[in-house]
């Protein structure tokens, strides 16, 4: 006997099992290219969607930036003002430690120091 005629069989099985899985990895490619497919379209329109939302609101962003820049002043002096209230006031200052403003003395003009007065000397006895 011919060893050919005796893997005959076991070959052609072989080559089913070949062709079967080219045609699984050819029908995943292809499911891959139609998901991918998919998915660049969906974030395409999720992507010009948002740059219309994000022109939309930009005017309204931009009022709000600025009034927030003409009253940074005000603000800022409404929150040291706190802060010295809450250093004259022990019972205000768990406000406001409960939204991180730390209480700071209440600022005087500076006045001189008054000049410390001479020792007097040591007698000894």
């Amino acid at each position: 006997m011919n060893e050919s005629e005796t893997n005959s069989p076991a070959q052609t099985e072989l080559m089913d099992q070949i062709v079967a899985l080219r045609h699984q990895v050819f029908t995943l490619l292809l499911a891959l290219v139609v998901v991918s497919g998919t998915l660049t379209v969906y974030l395409y329109r999720q992507a010009s969607v948002t740059g219309k939302d994000i022109a939309a609101i930009k005017p309204q962003a931009t009022k709000i930036i600025q009034a927030f820049s003409q009253n940074r002043v005000g603000m800022e002096n409404f929150v040291k003002q706190l802060s010295a209230y809450g250093y004259t006031h022990p019972d205000f200052q768990p406000i406001l430690k409960k939204y991180g403003i730390v209480p700071q003395p209440a600022t005087t003009p500076a006045t001189p120091a008054a000049p410390a007065a001479p020792a007097a000397p040591k007698t000894k006895k």
